[in-house]
Parts: structure tokens; C-alpha cells; sequence
């Protein structure tokens, strides 16, 4: 069997550069703000139904656009597979962040998320690939930030919502291992009937728990939930679909260690949340893990 691997940056038409370049940037800035964009949304709508809500919505429009652009939809099978993986990695992923941002501030929650590569070379070293050194002390080093997260006495009130982020994170990672070479619909399609799935799941789960609509929503909350919906599902997550597709994983998946920074810039400098005396260290320790591992598999494919 022949593997075909990604042509190298250099190689590559300088309108596909372009088209790169933009859909790094989409995944670098939007979603490293929607963190702060869930924060404000659920603040006068229910988590879990704001969340099935805007995935809804997000791969409604995308299906739509598929078939008017006269593509197919998914097969059976690619319906059963996008409900499964879009529920392990926006149902149980994003669904409990949404949930545990009630407690745990978004700036918080985004470094948490940042140790997404951590956790894909653990999974990685289970299915027979292990670690190399620097590999090795990045996972270390990522999980340093973790533990100093946890020691903050900000975040000791609400060791709930940690473990809730944390398990979020295993799921999102573990999603994302296990879909890696699955029959999956791709491009448009596929992000489409994820989000769509995804979407359905969390609503289901957010009605099972009780959640109602009591009061109108804010406008900030409403501006936050159609963003979300906009930025953070259509673009963003069409364009990470879009990397995984056409560049190497490692490019592909460096939002983690940029998003974090985004989201405590937004959150301490324009949202007021308090940051304490250990995000900064763990923001250093996971964002130095997830480079080094970068850097080890930069320097072996």
C-alpha cells in the first residue's frame, strides 16, 4: 500500500498558500475567542441548549449549502459515523465546556483546552507509537500547567468544572485519534453532519436536564450565540475540517497552543476576569509542552 503524503508547504500553488494561511488564522483568532463568545452567550440561555442550538443551525446552513452546490450528502454509514464523532468531539467536547463555563472563567477553560496535543500523543503511544524525548517532556510539561491550574485558589472552588473541561479535553482528543483514517464524509458534508449530530445530542441532553428558556436572552448573549454560530461553527470549524484534509496534522492542529493565549488576552484584558497567580506559569508550561511536541514531530515526518 502506497501512503500519500501532503506536498510540502513550498510546493503548493500560491492561491492554496492563501487559502491556508486564511484557514489558519480562522481557527488561530475565532477560536480562540469563542471561549469568551460561550461565556457571554450562556448568560441568559440555558448551556446545553445554546450549544445544541448553534450546532444546529451551523450544519443545517452547511447541508444546505451542499446540496446547492449539487454535492452529496452522506451515506447511512457517514451519518452514523459523523453522529458518533461529532458526539465525542462537539457533543461531549465542546458541550462540556459550554457546561462547565458557568463556574470556570473562559480564559481558564482555553488553557485547559490547549493540552489537546498532550493528550493525542498519549493516545497515540497507546496505539503502538511511542513518544520520543522532547515528545515525552512536552507531555510532562503540559501536564505541570494542568496540575498549576488546579493549585490556583481561583479555581479550588470549582473543581467540578475542571474535571468536566479536563474530561471535555480527553473526549475532543480521543475524537480526534480515533476518526483519523474512518470512512467519514469530508469537506462540507462531513463538518455539516457533524455539527448537526453534535447538535441534536446536546439539545436532547439539555431538555433531559431540565433546561428551559424562562426569559428572553440578552442582546449580548443573542450577538455572543449567533457568532458562535457563524464564526465559531461555519467558518472556523469548516476551515480546521478543511486542514485536516490538506495539510500535515501538526500545522493542521497548532491552534491549541494559540488559542489559549487569545483567550486570556480576551478574557483578562477586555472581558475583566480575574487571572491568578498560576494561570500564567501553566499557560507558559502547556503552551512550551504542546511547542516542543510540535517540534519533535516537525523534526521525524
Amino acid at each position: 500500500m502506497t501512503t500519500v503524503s501532503a506536498p510540502s508547504e513550498s510546493a503548493r500553488p500560491s492561491r492554496e498558500r492563501l487559502t491556508i494561511i486564511l484557514a489558519l488564522l480562522a481557527v488561530y483568532i475565532i477560536w480562540g475567542s469563542t471561549y469568551l463568545g460561550i461565556s457571554i452567550a450562556i448568560q441568559s440561555i440555558p448551556p446545553l441548549l445554546m450549544a445544541g442550538g448553534r450546532f444546529i443551525i451551523s450544519g443545517s446552513i452547511l447541508l444546505l449549502v451542499t446540496r446547492l452546490r449539487g454535492q452529496p450528502l452522506p451515506s447511512a454509514r457517514q451519518w452514523g459515523l459523523a453522529a458518533l464523532f461529532g458526539g465525542m468531539i462537539l457533543g461531549l467536547g465542546n458541550g462540556g465546556i459550554t457546561f462547565a463555563e458557568q463556574k470556570v472563567s473562559s480564559h481558564v477553560a482555553a488553557v485547559i483546552i490547549g493540552s489537546v496535543p498532550l493528550w493525542m500523543v498519549i493516545w497515540s503511544a497507546i496505539g503502538g507509537k511511542r513518544p520520543g524525548m522532547t515528545e515525552l517532556i512536552g507531555v510532562l510539561l503540559g501536564f505541570v500547567g494542568i496540575v498549576l491550574l488546579n493549585v490556583d485558589a481561583d479555581l479550588s472552588a470549582d473543581g467540578l468544572g475542571i474535571a468536566i473541561i479536563l474530561f471535555s479535553t480527553i473526549c475532543w482528543s480521543l475524537g480526534s485519534f480515533w476518526k483519523r483514517g474512518r470512512d467519514t464524509a469530508k469537506g462540507l458534508p462531513g463538518a455539516g453532519a457533524e455539527m448537526l449530530s453534535a447538535g441534536v445530542l446536546m439539545l436532547a441532553a439539555g431538555l433531559l436536564r431540565g433546561e428551559r428558556m424562562t426569559a428572553l436572552p440578552t442582546t449580548e448573549s443573542l450577538l455572543a450565540f449567533v457568532y458562535l454560530f457563524t464564526f465559531g461553527g461555519i467558518i472556523a470549524y469548516t476551515s480546521y475540517v478543511y486542514l485536516l484534509d490538506t495539510v500535515r496534522p501538526t500545522l493542521a492542529t497548532s491552534y491549541s497552543y494559540v488559542n489559549p493565549v487569545i483567550a486570556v488576552f480576551l478574557g483578562v484584558v477586555l472581558a475583566g476576569e480575574h487571572a491568578g497567580q498560576y494561570v500564567l506559569p501553566a499557560l507558559i508550561c502547556i503552551v512550551g509542552g504542546v511547542a516542543l511536541i510540535m517540534l519533535w514531530r516537525e523534526k521525524t515526518h
